[in-house]
Parts: structure tokens; sequence; C-alpha cells
């Protein structure tokens, strides 16, 4: 099987370099990027970003947020917006990482959220969806008050408190614990 038809095997969309190295199991830098570059120049890989590669045109938009920076998973206003706590509409991909930066991918937005490293490397609350991870809404809730303290949420229903009051601990966090037991009055 050549290279690429080994990348079109898998699931993913998006490979990084060390994604490349490994699925072709490549250990010498300079003939993994000659082969790169090879692949690039023919149409068969697509550069997205410095070290970071589609197969196709068809790829998942949340694989490549989650694949610039690790550790990574998609979270606040992009989450919150799929499940109905928040109205307003967002163009850019929202990330939470070790960095905050905005960057433009492939005319993609993409907007990288810095969390503290006790909170990011805490999996609670953040789904493996196989090639990228995600938030849960009540993680992505958390995240944002934490980032935003007088951010404002349009709609509360969708959220399971109990979830969030189990999640908080993770932020070490006495001021968020006070904002999250305020906001969740606002539902009785």
């Amino acid at each position: 099987m050549n290279a690429i038809a080994q990348l079109h095997a898998l699931a993913k969309t998006i490979f990084t370099t060390k994604d490349l190295a490994l699925v072709w199991n490549a250990n010498q830098q300079d003939k993994l990027n000659a082969k790169i570059s090879y692949y690039v120049k023919q149409g068969d890989l697509i550069k997205l970003t410095r070290g970071v590669f589609a197969k196709s045109r068809d790829y998942n938009l949340y694989e490549l947020a989650t694949s610039i920076y690790l550790p990574s998973y998609v979270s606040c206003e992009t989450v919150l917006r799929e499940a109905g706590v928040i109205f307003q509409h967002y163009e850019a991909i929202f990330v939470a990482s070790h960095w905050s930066k905005n960057l433009v991918v492939d005319q993609h937005a993409l907007v990288f959220r810095k969390l503290k490293d006790e909170v990011l490397y805490n999996h609670t609350g953040v789904i493996n969806q196989g090639n990228y991870s995600i938030a849960t809404k009540e993680r992505a809730l958390l995240d944002m008050m934490y980032l935003f303290p007088a951010y404002y949420f349009d709609n509360l229903s969708p959220l399971d408190f109990a979830a969030c009051f189990e999640l908080v601990a993770i932020y070490n966090n006495k001021q968020l614990e006070k904002r999250l037991k305020k906001l969740s009055a606002k539902l009785c």
C-alpha cells in the first residue's frame, strides 16, 4: 500500500508531521520532510499550516482546531452555541489550550483560549470523539465562567447543574463556585 493510500485508509482527516512519521514509520526527519514535500507538490496532501496537513479539502474543522496545539479540546462559545446556551453566532472555532492565540488557517478562524494546566490536563467533562476532543456543555460553561466572569448566557435550561457542580472542583477556584451557585439560582 502506498503512503497516500495508507492515509486514506484511516478515519483521520488531519495529520501533523508527527502523525505522518508514525503512519509511514519514518524515523529520519529529512526523509520524512522530503516525502511530505513531494506529496504536497503532487496535490496528494494539503498543507494547512506549519506541520499540519489534510488528506483532502473535506476535512473536519474540529480535528484541525485541536491538531495545532496539544493538548486542546473544542470548548467555550463553539460548544455553548451548539447546545443552545448562547444564541450569538460566531464563525470562529473556540479551543481550550495552553496558548491564547487567534489564527486563520485555510480561511477558518480559530481562537485558542489559555487554561491553567490543572484544568487543561483534567479530562473530566471532555469527550474524545476519536480524532478530536470536545467539552460537554457543562465543561464549556465552566471554561467560559472561569475565563470571562461576567459573560452572559442566554438559555440555561439545556444545562445539567448537578454535573456543573461536580466539575467545578477541577478549577480550584472559590469565586467560580460562587458564580456557579448564583447562576444556578436563576433557574429556580
